[in-house]
């Protein structure tokens, strides 16, 4: 393919002086011969130069004038400006640097000399334009690449959730609703500013995603406990309690074989803390008040809500809003009372999606059949 010629701009007052540039350069660009700063910008409108020659001296517009200008349009910044002028000093010269030109000629000049200075700074305006678009691509690759391990990544932990889900019959769409329900949780804090300062520290795009494994530790509990049609013992119940700590393990372990861990530190905190109590009676570690991390303390309040409106085995499910009345009679013994005040204001958001997700019992059914 053959190269474009390149234009050049010449821009002078002096008609001779425009006759004998365009001369002078009309065998190796295609020169556009302007004879004031006004007449420039008529014509940058429609066409894009590679390079601007700019005499300094020109009445109306001058040269300062006229580059303060391209530089000031985000459109023409970054065209190359090279100052013609007959001022043979230092003051001028630094000016005209400091404003932005790439290089300073002196008049008369010499057409050799003017010709490989075009020929040195064309080159390495056209090797930075080709570095950006490098660059961009590489940006854009890195931005495809991103998205893909991010696509990978949503799809194993799809897959994990389901099968923990498929084994646990009871608890269908039990993984979609609490992360629906720490929504609302997280994005109410965010608007009353409380937890500022917990909640600055984490990176909020993993966060809800991340809570999609706080059950991750029941695909190690016997099929036999987790599906009883019926309560369980006290010693199936401990066994069951048994799931917090097996998913804090399991993720520690895939933590240990990579770098990225902000999603699988959230992970991990919601599967180890999600059934410990503000009084100190949960498990598994009898955590109390704040030493339960935030998360943990945001799953417990989705985690109860959603199991109370849900149908088990052993219970029939209650409604909403005596759904609601548990949790507020909990503030301050399983639940943080500063979410529990949240929760109030958020019931009736609460409400709508249990019916919603509720609602959808085919997708539940398809699951489970996959």
């Amino acid at each position: 393919m053959k190269n474009e010629r390149q234009i050049i701009f010449f821009v002078d007052d002096n008609i001779a002086n425009l006759t004998a540039g365009k001369a002078m350069l009309k065998d190796h660009y295609d020169v556009f011969p302007l004879a004031s700063g006004s007449r420039l910008f008529e014509i940058l409108e429609k066409v894009r130069p590679d390079l601007i020659l700019l005499d300094i001296e020109m009445p109306e517009m001058n040269g300062y004038a006229a580059i303060k200008k391209l530089k000031a349009d985000e459109t023409t910044r970054d065209i190359p400006v090279i100052f013609l002028t007959t001022r043979n000093d230092s003051g001028s010269e630094l000016e005209g640097l400091n404003l932005g030109a790439i290089d300073y000629i002196f008049k008369p000049f010499s057409p050799p000399l003017l010709l490989k200075r075009l020929e040195n700074h064309l080159l390495a305006r056209r090797q930075q334009i080709a570095l950006k678009d490098y660059n961009d691509n590489l940006q854009r690759m890195v931005e495809r690449r991103t998205q893909q391990v991010v696509e990978l990544q949503n799809t194993i932990l799809n897959t994990v959730t389901e099968m923990v889900e498929f084994r646990d019959n009871a608890t269908g769409g039990h993984i979609e609703r609490t992360q629906n329900y720490l929504t609302l949780l997280v994005d109410k804090l965010l608007q009353e500013n409380i937890y500022r300062e917990e909640i600055s520290s984490w990176n909020l795009e993993f966060l809800i995603p991340s809570a999609q494994l706080h059950d991750v530790g029941k695909i190690a509990i016997s099929d036999t406990i987790l599906n009883k049609p019926g309560k369980l013992t006290s010693v199936e119940f401990e066994i069951m309690k048994q799931h917090a700590a097996i998913g804090e393990t399991a993720i520690e372990r895939i933590m240990k074989t990579t770098s990225e861990n902000d999603f699988l530190n959230h992970a991990k905190i919601f599967a180890a803390t999600h059934h410990e109590k503000w009084d100190g009676s949960g498990y598994p570690r009898n955590l109390k008040n704040y030493d339960i991390p935030l998360q943990g303390r945001l799953m417990a309040v989705a985690d109860v809500y959603d199991a109370l409106i849900s149908a088990r085995p052993y219970k029939e499910p209650l409604s909403p809003v005596e759904a609601e009345e548990v949790i507020i009679a909990e503030r301050g013994k399983h639940f943080d009372p500063i979410l529990v005040d949240l929760f109030r204001e958020l019931t009736s958001q609460f409400a709508l999606v249990a019916e919603y997700c509720q609602a959808r019992p085919e997708s539940d059914v398809l699951r489970k059949s996959a």
